[in-house]
């Protein structure tokens, strides 16, 4: 008897119709005979509504008071999700991140899993019960409720499917699956039916919103095997997994983009051994992500040192960078918020040239100007003005005719 995972996010729960359904889709499976643990986040719109609370009574809450009052709503699903399913004649135990131990570190609100505590789903499942457990939520060893960050019910789905050696992990969410690029963007987007953990946490990193980085990861690490479905549609959604297939022709994944994205700029700094730190330094201090970043030396022996954050940090980056200016010494600051990253996928590019120029030459094509171009062993990104991102997605979609390349499937 298999034993799957399954992860229903907060639009595959959001009203009783919504988890009436989860109950019959799980009562399929059940009917096959499989074993079958249950992750659900709360009801869409709930962690919202319950934070929009916290912040009616306090500016700034506590975090820990925070983390307390947002596992609350996925202690009313797994509530709900049991009672469905026991009407259905099937035995469920519904189980807190508390109650079956999902040990985590102290960080409220963005706790990371140390270790996962399987004996009580273990035994539930001997008894022929479905096991619902709420995702999203850990435990301190001191005993305090902690939440995993937004999407933190992906991470306790691959958690809970590596502690239990799972057969498969299936994330279901609004999508049919992973596609080439966003579907709402180019008409054109093909389903993958296969991808690898190298290239999902890729794509998830630049922007596709499919899947939570960090369950990935997990995944990866604890070689799960990942699919993704839609809960409103039948399909084999996309299975992600190590293994790379059909490695002899120039694979690509697929396009992602990221809007969210700004440019600083510091201007005319000396071209001298740790200058770079002397300018990133102090905006990563401050815990600011730095992403792209580029160094062009002039013929004066002056430096222009150009980098990325998120656009939420830019403001701040700015002024972290002007506080310092003075002391690097520097010419001035720049910001600009009006850039996105275009990124090319795909395991292919370890074994076929090309790739990079048959991606420069369609975006040459339509006149679109690239600032900063950065690559990996499976990966080429390009920052843009963001007029154009949509137009660079389609462009680079139809030069790789991903929507009628096999892409490895």
């Amino acid at each position: 008897m298999s034993l799957i995972v399954q992860k229903y996010g907060g639009t595959s729960v959001a009203s009783v119709a919504h988890i009436e359904s989860v109950a019959d889709k799980v009562a399929r499976f059940r009917a096959r005979g499989h074993d079958i643990v249950v992750v659900v986040s709360a009801m869409a719109g709930e962690t919202n509504r319950l934070a929009a609370l916290a912040h009616e009574v306090m500016a700034q809450p506590t975090p820990r008071e925070m983390d307390v009052l947002l596992a609350a709503g996925e202690q009313v699903t797994i509530a709900l999700l049991c009672m469905a399913l026991e009407r259905r004649g099937h035995g469920a135990r519904s189980f807190t991140g508390g109650q079956i131990r999902i040990l985590t570190d102290d960080s409220h609100t963005r706790a990371r899993i140390r270790e996962v505590d399987c004996s009580r789903v273990r035994d539930q499942l001997g008894q022929g019960n479905v096991v619902v457990v709420a995702g999203f939520q850990g435990v301190t060893e001191q005993g305090s409720i902690t939440t995993l960050g937004r999407g933190g019910s992906d991470t306790t789905a691959v958690a809970l499917a590596a502690a239990l050696a799972a057969d498969e992990c299936q994330i279901y969410t609004d999508v049919k699956g992973v596609y080439t690029t966003d579907p709402r963007i180019v008409d054109g987007a093909r389903l993958l039916h296969h991808v690898t953990f190298e290239e999902m946490l890729e794509l998830a990193s630049l922007g596709a919103k499919v899947l939570q980085i960090r369950a990935v990861e997990f995944a990866g690490k604890y070689k799960v095997p990942l699919r993704v479905l839609s809960t409103f549609e039948e399909g084999p959604g996309t299975l992600i997994t190590l293994e790379e297939q059909e490695m002899e022709k120039p694979t690509i994944a697929g396009v992602a983009f990221e809007r969210n994205e700004a440019k600083l700029t510091v201007k005319g700094v000396p071209d001298q051994p740790g200058i770079a730190y002397k300018v990133i330094g102090p905006v990563s201090e401050q815990g600011i992500e730095v992403d792209v970043i580029v160094q062009n030396a002039a013929a004066d022996g002056s430096n222009d040192i150009s980098f990325t954050v998120k656009r939420d940090d830019a403001e701040r980056s700015l002024r972290i960078l002007e506080q310092v200016a003075p002391s690097l010494p520097a010419q001035s600051v720049h910001l600009d918020t009006k850039i996105a990253k275009v990124s090319l996928v795909g395991v292919g590019m370890r074994s076929h040239a090309g790739i990079a120029s048959r991606m420069f030459q369609a975006l040459a094509r339509e006149n679109i100007n690239i600032q900063i171009i950065t690559t990996s062993e499976i990966k080429i990104s390009v920052v843009i003005e963001e007029k154009y991102m949509e137009l660079a997605v389609r462009s680079l979609h139809g030069a790789f005719d991903l929507q009628n390349h096999e892409n490895g499937q």
